[in-house]
């Protein structure tokens, strides 16, 4: 990577590092959250025949994984773009 100063390298780690929280802020809210602590309430829904806490426990917690490694991706490659040091 070349930045132009220690300045837009200070903000490019800045916005890296923020996408990186807010991603794994949802990551823990669709996990823990759905999947442990609102377990009762959300079970109360049925989703493809299963109850919504146990889906959300079981295959929405990793499928919600993956999307988010989707949208990593395509964030990164437009923040690298933005500063001049994609590949």
């Amino acid at each position: 990577m070349a930045f132009k100063d220690e300045e837009q390298a200070k903000a490019y780690w800045a916005e890296n590092i923020s996408l990186l929280f807010k991603l794994l802020a949802v990551w823990f809210i669709v996990s823990f959250g759905f999947g442990i602590l609102l377990v009762d309430v959300l079970n109360e829904v049925r989703f493809f025949g299963f109850k919504l806490g146990f889906w959300f426990a079981q295959q929405g917690a990793i499928y919600t994984f993956v999307a988010l490694i989707f949208v990593y991706v395509f964030k990164m490659n437009t923040l690298d773009k933005k500063y001049g040091v994609d590949e």
